[in-house]
């Protein structure tokens, strides 16, 4: 097996990887919120602690976390479309139940397929679309979306935060090169005062005790979330925008699944066979991406 093959596989592992810890810290902090932490209150929490972290590391090994004026756009865009990502989700569902608000923020997958030939020098491929659409019907199914009382204002929120996913996976390809712990830093960086801002508006600040409310929780919360983003820059320095995009899908998945097992949550047919769809199409995709890159010549 060649480098790059090896650094595609490695990639693609990487991204399944961020999606079950993503997925664990959504179940966890579902668990939290209905012990009284919002979501912006976390959110605000796990930014600050990301930077007391990578800080921390870094100085520990001695570390930089000097951006090359080169590598300064590229991560502060990556830092806006993540807070924008969060930004938008939380306020839609607002306005629209949560399974709606999911649904169309996994849309997202299916627009970094349809703006990679756009963006990058991917051509299109009508096999990856396929694969896309097949995953997104998967997921609706999963989610089950309740259709009753929609509002465009909680749609349009979704729609804006499948946008800046898209954005945020195609910023992350263009900083690969740029070493993990000044991106981790300065991107938090941009997002810290975007949550803050948030949390003021909502007036949900409190102070770090109230997380005794939810330690556990809190503790898988964080940790999901940071071995989830730490891996998923991992993964997007190793593979393209578009199977990376793909691999998340499996993210609600493994929500799912989790709540299935931790909350008792019972699955209908058609969440199993929207799982098996997801499944399914994820599968195609790694046979896709296996074969495209052993019909490229030595």
């Amino acid at each position: 097996m060649d480098a790059g093959a090896a650094s595609a596989r490695n990639g693609l592992l990487l991204a399944f990887a961020s999606a079950a810890a993503f997925g664990t810290n959504i179940v966890s902090a579902q668990i939290a919120g209905q012990a009284g932490l919002s979501g912006p209150l976390l959110v605000f929490y796990r930014v600050l602690l990301m930077l007391i972290l990578v800080g921390g590391a870094a100085f520990a090994w001695r570390a930089s976390l000097r951006l090359s004026p080169g590598e300064r756009q590229p991560v502060i865009l990556f830092g806006i479309a993540t807070a924008l990502v969060g930004i938008a989700y939380l306020s839609s569902v607002s306005f629209v139940p949560v399974s709606v608000a999911a649904v169309v923020f996994y849309t997202f997958p299916i627009l970094i397929v349809l703006a990679e030939p756009l963006l990058t020098p991917t051509l299109f491929r009508a096999d990856r679309l396929a694969v896309a659409l097949l995953a997104f019907l998967g997921i609706a199914l999963v989610v089950g979306p309740d259709l009753h009382g929609l509002d465009p204002r909680g749609l349009a929120l979704a729609f804006l935060a499948s946008l800046s996913a898209t954005a945020q996976f195609f910023a992350a390809a263009r900083c690969a090169r740029v070493a993990t712990l000044p991106k981790l830093f300065w991107s938090h960086v941009v997002i810290l005062p975007v949550a803050l801002a948030i949390l003021l508006v909502t007036g949900g600040l409190l102070p770090p005790q109230a997380f005794l409310l939810a330690p556990a929780a809190v503790a898988i919360t964080y940790g999901g979330y940071i071995m989830g983003f730490v891996l998923q820059l991992l993964a997007l320095a190793r593979i393209a925008p578009g199977p990376a995009g793909l691999a998340f899908c499996a993210e609600p998945v493994f929500a799912v699944a989790i709540a299935a097992v931790v909350l008792a949550e019972r699955l209908g047919p058609l969440q199993y066979a929207g799982g098996a769809l997801v499944i399914a199409a994820l599968a195609i995709n790694v046979i896709i991406e296996h074969s495209r890159r052993s019909a490229v010549p030595a």
